[in-house]
């Protein structure tokens, strides 16, 4: 029972907890290389239970009511698509980080604060998750990375004073403990101060954000001015293509999944090596790249607009409406209270929820996933598409295919001198391959593969032996290739299923496969 409330009768506070029981299971005599290869079914099943209502009750507490499923029960305590299994991509590396962690308050400057200060001192907009989601409250923040602290002081007296007077103290303060010293000996640096990132960020216009915990996982472009804090995850990306694959059903239900929950609200956390740097962009075609970009850029321009025409909306008010009235889903819509109406009216939430309507679609398209477009109920199916394509990415990334996502940036410089760092991704094809299995051998011959290992090894041989045949082959003909010991040969048809997935094998009407 993963999410479960409880109320504390002392003092009221309102928690949410889980509730786990486990139990023994035999083995019936397996041994452990036995394992590596048994099927998940031949495990005992668990019972995940799920509060789907929770009401005040007659005594302590609240009563709830509960769904039930059954299944394998994975380590992030659910039951379905293995999301928990899913792993970083090279292709996702290297282009997002949290924002600067301050470590002293004194670095925040009202706007007539900052302008008592030096007008060319490094002071520059700053952002919270409150300022994207609410209102931003226009403070800025005092930056001197880069600088020593002399030279701020001959440069800049008066910003120099100011944080010398305002986080001085509290660094010296804190001298003591474990961290203290390095940030009372660099106390008119922010704690963080994030080199990784501004690196990312050289050179770039505008960069995406979101909220590490926010009610609606929303994503946005940021003006490259403008200070992120330690609350926003950054990611490296100017080109709106990307925002639009962020902001898409597709990327904003494998965050709810793989991400975690935070408070009595039950927030999402956005977590960056789980959420992000997992997750498979689809491999879109220039068209379907365009419309995408175009509806991110409609959508971000929407959304700015009406907040800055209104000065009463909030992001947040904006997608608590989309959500009551069915962000895609009119069947579910909810009746709006009259300040709701307001919202609606005043932020053309009927555009908004068009916009995002159109971008589910054209992102599912650039999968390749028509059979989901229109069905927003159907996460599991497409939970369990992302892990497939998750792991055979990681098998490409194995032969050497990284499908860069900002290539000029992340790739090695063999392959920026091979001309790939001008802004296109280069094609899986076109990227060096380290060498693979042999073509396939077909049934009855006497040279045959060890089965390998690992998971995307795997997935990576049986590819290759489905590319290289000339001719349809049937599972059966696939597994002589192969040898090995244990039950590998349990596993080969949901190896052949998951490169069904990724559009790497294909099945013909008699049974056969061809890659």
């Amino acid at each position: 029972m993963p999410d479960h409330p409880w109320v504390d009768s002392a003092d009221g506070a309102a928690v949410r907890i889980a509730m786990t029981v486990g139990a023994m299971s035999a083995w019936r005599g397996m041994t452990v290389e036995d394992s590596v290869d048994t099927p998940l079914a031949y495990y005992e099943i668990g019972r995940l239970l799920t509060v789907t209502a929770e009401s005040e009750g007659k005594g302590e507490g609240l009563d709830v009511e509960l769904a039930e499923r059954s299944g394998m029960i994975h380590a992030d305590l659910s039951v379905g698509a293995n999301v928990a299994a899913a792993q970083a991509l090279r292709a996702n590396g290297g282009i997002s980080s949290p924002g600067f962690k301050l470590h002293g308050a004194g670095f925040i400057v009202k706007p007539d604060e900052a302008a008592r200060l030096e007008a060319d001192a490094p002071i520059k907009p700053y952002r919270n998750g409150r300022d994207l989601t609410d209102r931003p409250r226009g403070v800025k923040l005092i930056d001197l990375f880069g600088f020593e602290a002399d030279e701020v002081r001959r440069r800049w007296p008066a910003t120099y004073q100011w944080v010398l007077e305002r986080v001085k103290p509290e660094r010296d303060a804190k001298a003591q403990t474990p961290d203290g010293a390095g940030y009372a000996k660099f106390w008119w640096l922010h704690g963080k101060p994030r080199s990784e990132l501004r690196k990312m960020l050289a050179g770039l216009p505008r960069y995406i954000a979101t909220g590490e915990t926010a009610k609606h996982r929303v994503f946005q472009f940021l003006d490259a001015a403008i200070a992120p804090d330690n609350k926003l995850v950054c990611i490296a990306l100017d080109d709106a293509y990307w925002l639009g694959v962020f902001s898409s059903r597709v990327h904003v239900t494998w965050a709810m999944a793989s991400g975690s929950w935070l408070g009595v609200g039950n927030d999402s956390v956005y977590v960056k090596s789980r959420c992000f740097e997992t997750f498979p962009f689809p491999a879109a075609t220039a068209e379907q790249q365009a419309r995408i970009r175009d509806l991110a850029e409609q959508i971000d321009a929407h959304r700015k607009r009406v907040l800055a025409a209104h000065a009463e909306l909030t992001l947040t008010g904006l997608y608590n409406v989309l959500v009551k009235v069915g962000a895609g889903d009119t069947a579910n819509a909810m009746p709006l209270n009259a300040k709701e109406k307001a919202i609606h009216e005043k932020g053309l939430v009927a555009v908004l929820r068009q916009l995002h309507g159109e971008l589910d679609a054209t992102v599912l398209d650039a999968y390749g996933w028509h059979d989901l477009i229109g069905q927003p109920g159907d996460e599991q199916t497409l939970l369990a598409r992302l892990v497939a394509l998750n792991t055979g990415r990681r098998a490409e990334e194995a032969q050497g295919h990284v499908r860069w996502l900002r290539p000029e940036f992340q790739a090695p410089l063999p392959l920026r001198e091979r001309g790939w760092g001008e802004g296109a991704m280069p094609r899986a094809e076109q990227l060096p391959l380290s060498p693979g299995p042999s073509p396939a051998r077909g049934e009855g011959s006497s040279a045959t593969i060890p089965w390998p290992v690992a998971l995307p090894e795997q997935l990576a041989a049986v590819a290759k032996l489905l590319a290289d045949s000339p001719t349809a082959q049937t599972e059966a003909q696939l597994a002589a290739n192969f040898s090995g010991r244990g039950r590998w040969k349990s596993r080969l048809p949901d190896i052949i299923k998951a490169l069904e997935a990724l559009g790497r094998a294909r099945r013909l009407d008699d049974g056969r496969w061809l890659g």
